[in-house]
């Protein structure tokens, strides 16, 4: 075995994200379907890995605390479940590049990028099926993450509650401004809103089929029609993510929105000086930073 691994956790941007009705029944009841791209960006994490002889798993966050049971543990929790390989313990670093709170898929990240980690130090390759148990039982955005490349990155036509991934062929020719608002936006207020909508006003979300998402990606952003249902929601709450969205328009972004659920707003642009202008013309106003897609 292996001593140490340090891991890169991408995080990921929503091209499109739409919400369907939480389901009544069935095994996903309980569960939102959705119906989004999820593609990495070069902002990540960083998952140091040390196997100990502790019995359990300790996690070390250097800029933030961490609850005791998080999704690192819960994925060594079910790996230990899954893996035919008996683990001492293990000790976790992580340094934080993303922002917590984001919509940018930090924590799911982490996960996958944990267990890549002790896939090397076990020597060992996990099967899909396996990686799919581990993400169950850890959270929907780890699915995309297990299924992304031997480095953590990739892109995929994500549905069901976030289990069902199909991978297209990833765009890196695209650039990204992104707009960190200052505070952020919590998954369970996000989803609650989105049900008082559809209760209130019998709405049943309607957008693109998801087979046209993959069509639409492809073309120019400025031919983009994606949506993201948690959108006009939260920007009816928080006047900040409006205002944000806003000043990324001024700079001229081929197209604007804000990832997963929130807080975190994006400009999306073809060449990299127009991000880099975008981001000087925003100046210290905005918290911001420019990105691209891998």
């Amino acid at each position: 075995m292996n001593e140490f691994v340090l891991e890169k956790a991408y995080a990921k941007v929503n091209f499109n994200l739409r919400i369907l009705p939480k389901q009544l029944s069935g095994p996903l009841a309980g569960f939102h379907n959705i119906e989004s791209i999820f593609q990495t960006i070069d902002l990540y994490d960083e998952v140091s890995v040390q196997l100990e002889d502790t019995g359990i798993c300790s996690v070390y966050c250097d800029s933030m605390q961490l609850p005791e049971k998080n999704t690192i543990t819960n994925a060594y929790e079910a790996f230990c479940l899954v893996a035919e390989v008996k683990v001492p313990g293990v000790k976790v670093i992580l340094k934080k590049g993303i922002p917590s709170g984001g919509g940018l898929g930090g924590g799911s990240s982490d996960a996958a990028a944990f267990i890549r980690g002790l896939e090397k130090l076990c020597d060992i390759k996990l099967s899909e099926c396996q990686l799919d148990f581990i993400a169950d039982k850890t959270g929907s955005d780890v699915f995309f993450f297990m299924h992304c490349d031997s480095e953590g990155k990739g892109c995929a036509l994500v549905s069901g509650r976030g289990e069902v991934i199909k991978k297209i062929q990833p765009r890196n020719d695209l650039f990204l401004l992104l707009i960190f608002p200052n505070f952020g936006s919590s998954t369970k207020e996000a989803y609650a809103l989105v049900d008082e909508w559809m209760e209130k006003e019998n709405h049943m979300t309607k957008g693109l089929d998801l087979m046209d998402l993959e069509e639409i990606y492809y073309k120019s952003p400025d031919q983009w029609t994606f949506e993201n249902t948690f959108t006009p929601l939260l920007c009816e709450k928080y006047q900040e993510l409006e205002y944000a969205l806003g000043a990324l328009k001024t700079t001229g972004a081929e197209f604007v929105d804000m990832s997963g659920s929130g807080s975190t707003c994006y400009g999306v642009y073809g060449l990299k000086e127009q991000a880099l202008c975008g981001s000087k013309k925003l100046g210290a106003v905005w918290n911001s930073k420019v990105v691209q897609t891998i």
